[in-house]
């Protein structure tokens, strides 16, 4: 298992674009892929689960990858947020 520690760094936070985005590259790897946020789990590869999370700029969100791609998984994810889901 893989776990990363992610902050939305967007101002509009994750919105239908940045969670489209999201479970649009998470259903590119085999892994599961859940966000955490406070004490609601999510399986990223729904994009309605991500948007129902309601994470706001600043917002720590824990992604954990499981499976054989987990890492490259993980990786791709992390990269969207670093790069603010090239919204800014």
């Amino acid at each position: 298992m893989t776990e990363k520690i992610l902050t939305v760094r967007n101002r509009a936070g994750i919105h239908a674009r940045p969670a489209a985005l999201i479970a649009q590259t998470a259903n590119k790897f085999a892994c599961e892929v859940t966000m955490i946020k406070d004490d609601a789990e999510v399986n990223a590869k729904s994009i309605m689960g991500v948007i129902t999370m309601a994470a706001a700029y600043n917002t720590n969100i824990t992604l954990r990858t499981d499976g054989a791609d987990e890492v490259q998984c993980a990786d791709a994810i992390a990269q969207l947020f670093d790069k603010k889901f090239e919204e800014e």
